[in-house]
């Protein structure tokens, strides 16, 4: 029987799945159920150390005999800070150590209990990885684990260290078996991409429902890609911040359906869209609706293409990460695959109708005049440049209209700096060329974005190209649209921030441009004059429009 502790359980599984076999074990009541459970398990043999400061240093010699990572396992307290001469050494030979420390609850440190210090980063910089297990989260402990055990048996092996914090009672051991869990991979392709890792290249050709989903990315990474195969019998879901010239509506055919079946009292119709195998390309995607949904398939499992090789579990269910250029990785992929018959020409058809009638209706819908009936018109009018869209409504609405790549940041996701970033990339816009005329850069942004990031304005740098379409509401629109936060009488001003401001007099301060639209006919006419006007300074169009009808028209989108 194993411990109740389920960070421990899962601790004591993964090192079997990651192939580690010996575990060096010093004495202690707080690693107790960590002890137990490693001589509980018929896979890895247990060797009593009194001393750490030995306990280490045999770890280190067994390593050596053996070739493989080895486990060290302490104590909470000053039993952690005895292992740093050998995990120092095992640094420096190249040997992958694998430090296991139990730890009381973090509330306990630095108050005065017993056998307490700040044990997470106790060993410096003689460890590639250090992370501590929370008690309450199944899938962020197992996230961690893998982490450090990655580290500890990559191609440059270093030690590592896992600290597992364990709330009282300790004692408890009535678990019969240790949980079935995920060990992520790491694979590295030659520099031709000639060998895949065949779990991944068999994995896509056995599924029935497999879906490649791109975040955002660099459109200069993906110039030039042959993937026509698997493109044409993979669905691929993606966003405007990705490098594809027309609109997915995945974000739709999500929300439509959620309602179908909550109209029909079932949970299944949702899963008849839901894959069984996933590639993650790029980076992050707006579409909380879409990571809801594949968090929500349990059973399928994702592959992340990364040159990085981060542990990056967005969808909860990462089964391996492939180390590389994602462009040149979906081109060998491509070719592998096309020699063989993919099963999942049902289930991209199926996708490609709900598609369909998702780009029809938003075709179909004519907004009233708000922000998103601003974003409509600027995209039908667009024709050509560089686009930045601002965080918050903005980008949400650039992923139902743009038709075209958009830069947005996004790596976190702040409302600050989105006109700067614009603004910096349009001052060297076509800087390698000689022309009178650079490309027009675009910006689209919200109010409270606008405002809180005006000094990007206040620069000498400035040229003609940078146009500016701002849609202020007088508010933070975003939060009119969270569930339950209507309920708040603090929403309005002090949570969405209400205001009475305009760009105008920053516009005159700055000698920008200024054009203002408060009705459709107005805004046509000054969508045209913003993209079409020639002007050797920045150009600004402040679309003033009222919250509630931009809500309203937000939510008739998809209720309509």
């Amino acid at each position: 029987m194993y411990s109740n502790k389920e960070s421990v359980n899962q601790l004591t599984a993964l090192l079997v799945k990651y192939g580690i076999r010996h575990a060096v074990v010093c004495p202690g009541s707080r690693n107790a159920p960590i002890v137990h459970n490693l001589n509980e398990c018929p896979d890895i043999a247990c060797y009593p150390v009194t001393d750490e400061r030995s306990a280490g240093f045999y770890a280190l010699g067994m390593m050596q005999a053996l070739d493989e990572p080895v486990v060290v396992c302490v104590t909470s307290g000053t039993a952690l800070l005895n292992l740093a001469p050998a995990v120092a050494e095992a640094w420096y030979q190249h040997q992958p150590l694998v430090v296991v420390s139990a730890d009381r609850p973090e509330a306990w440190i630095d108050q005065l209990d017993g056998q307490t210090l700040p044990q997470p980063g106790a060993l410096g910089r003689f460890v590639r990885c250090t992370v501590s297990l929370p008690e309450a989260d199944p899938w962020h402990s197992a996230r961690l684990i893998g982490e450090a055990l990655l580290a500890a048996t990559a191609d440059d092996a270093r030690p590592v260290h896992i600290n597992v914090p364990i709330s009282e009672p300790l004692f408890t051991f009535d678990v019969p078996q240790l949980p079935d869990v995920r060990r992520i991979i790491r694979m590295s392709p030659p520099r031709d991409y000639d060998c895949l890792c065949p779990e991944f290249v068999d994995g896509l050709i056995a599924a029935r429902r497999p879906m490649i989903v791109f975040g955002q990315t660099n459109p200069h990474d993906f110039e030039g890609i042959d993937v026509e195969f698997l493109f044409s019998h993979v669905i691929v879901l993606h966003e405007a911040l990705s490098p594809f010239p027309h609109v997915s509506h995945f974000d739709e055919v999500l929300f439509f359906e959620e309602l179908r079946s909550k109209e029909l009292g079932s949970k299944e119709l949702g899963s008849l869209l839901a894959p069984d195998f996933i590639i993650h390309v790029g980076d992050t995607v707006v579409s909380k609706r879409l990571r809801r949904f594949l968090r929500s398939a349990a059973n399928a499992q994702t592959w992340r293409i990364s040159q990085s090789g981060d542990v990056e579990d967005t969808f909860q269910n990462l089964r391996g990460i492939i180390v590389g250029d994602p462009e040149s990785v979906l081109q060998s992929l491509s070719y592998k695959v096309s020699r063989s018959k993919l099963s999942s020409t049902a289930y991209r058809r199926q996708w490609l109708a709900a598609l369909t009638e998702a780009a029809r209706h938003a075709a179909d819908y004519q907004p009233a005049y708000s922000q998103m009936a601003a974003v409509k018109c600027f995209e039908e009018h667009l024709s050509g440049g560089t686009v930045h869209y601002a965080n918050s409504t903005a980008i949400r609405l650039a992923n139902i209209y743009a038709s075209h790549h958009v830069w947005c940041n996004r790596g976190v996701n702040g409302i600050e700096g989105s006109l700067s970033t614009a603004a910096g990339y349009s001052v060297v816009a076509d800087l390698s060329h000689v022309s009178p005329s650079p490309s027009p850069v675009y910006c689209v942004i919200g109010d409270l974005s606008f405002f809180y990031d005006q000094n990007a304005l206040w620069n000498q740098n400035l040229r003609g190209n940078l146009r500016i379409l701002l849609l202020n509401n007088g508010c933070g629109g975003i939060f009119n649209l969270l569930p339950g936060l209507d309920q708040s009488p603090a929403r309005g001003r002090l949570v969405a921030a209400a205001h009475q401001t305009t760009a105008e007099g920053i516009c005159r301060q700055n000698d920008i441009v200024y054009l203002k639209a408060e009705t459709m006919a107005q805004l046509h006419a000054a969508i045209d004059t913003l993209i079409n006007t020639a002007s050797d300074r920045p150009v600004l169009l402040e679309v003033l429009t009222d919250a509630r009808c931009d809500e309203q028209v937000y939510r008739d989108y998809y209720i309509s």
